[in-house]
């Protein structure tokens, strides 16, 4: 007997970045090679995204992809935007640690981005993470929390933490590490709010594999949770995403390999199933 397959959500992250990243995540979600997708609302080029992804309601789960770190705010935050441009996360940080964000520094942009999300899809998002995990962020995680239980939110959270030793096991071991400590508290603080998070966390990538970007994927599958979550970043390239991230090369990779034959053999043989939220 064939033992039982590992369910996994499989997430795309930053929908609505570009109309690039947009459409090849549409293209991956068409195919079945994801389960979920999480949107930044408050870039403009999710407006004109947001009717397509709303078709797919049903095949894949539709997140917010909370950003406050690129773009402008959907309105004024004079602690963090003064000038009309979200904080790198570099500032961000600082605040947060330093414990210099309050939630009302932070909460009217959760709650507008919020609202974008539930003007173009007709409804609240089925789960919530973070654009460079900034919801599990001190300042921003309680607002967040408070954010979407004054809605009777019932959808999930993303914990972006781990074991350690799953963590050793897959690439990128140190970021991982220290975004989980960053989050150290937020899976239990979710919890005790009243909301389903994942358990296990894996997808991160130093952006710029090459070559080897397949192998290095398939080994975020290795000592996966009872309930985990994997993110990835497809998309094709295009000059709005490179005007507002980073990261360019290495989603055309990610893109390609997803909806490759290679990519189906391997959930095939590593019996990994595609779920829309961690059970």
């Amino acid at each position: 007997m064939l033992p039982e397959r590992h369910p996994v959500v499989l997430c795309a992250d930053d929908y609505g970045l570009s109309p690039g990243v947009s459409r090849g995540i549409l293209d991956l979600a068409r195919k079945g090679r994801i389960s979920a997708t999480g949107s930044m609302t408050n870039i403009p080029a999710f407006s004109d995204a947001a009717p397509a992804l709303r078709e797919l309601h049903g095949t894949v789960v539709l997140g917010l992809h909370l950003t406050l770190t690129t773009g402008a705010p959907l309105g004024p935050l004079p602690r963090l935007a003064p000038g009309g441009r979200l904080p790198a996360l570099g500032r961000l940080m600082r605040l947060a640690l330093s414990g210099g964000l309050r939630p009302q520094d932070v909460r009217p942009e959760i709650e507008r981005q919020l609202d974008a999300f539930a003007a173009a899809m007709g409804r609240l998002p089925d789960f919530v993470d973070g654009h460079q995990h900034v919801h599990v962020l001190p300042g921003v995680r309680g607002a967040l929390l408070a954010a979407l239980a004054s809605r009777g939110w019932g959808g999930w959270l993303r914990d972006p933490g781990d074991r350690p030793g799953a963590i050793r096991a897959r690439p990128q071991a140190g970021k991982a590490l220290v975004v989980a400590g960053l989050g150290l508290g937020f899976g239990p603080a979710a919890r005790r709010a009243g909301f389903a998070t994942n358990r296990g966390f894996s997808g991160f990538s130093d952006f710029s594999e090459g070559e080897g970007f397949a192998e290095a994927f398939e080994r975020s599958f290795r000592a996966l949770g009872p309930a985990p979550v994997v993110m990835c970043h497809p998309g094709e390239i295009d000059d709005g995403l490179r005007a507002l991230d980073p990261v360019v090369a290495s989603r055309p990779l990610e893109l390609a390999y997803l909806g490759s034959d290679r990519f189906a053999e391997f959930l095939e043989r590593e019996r990994v199933r595609l779920v829309p939220e961690p059970v």
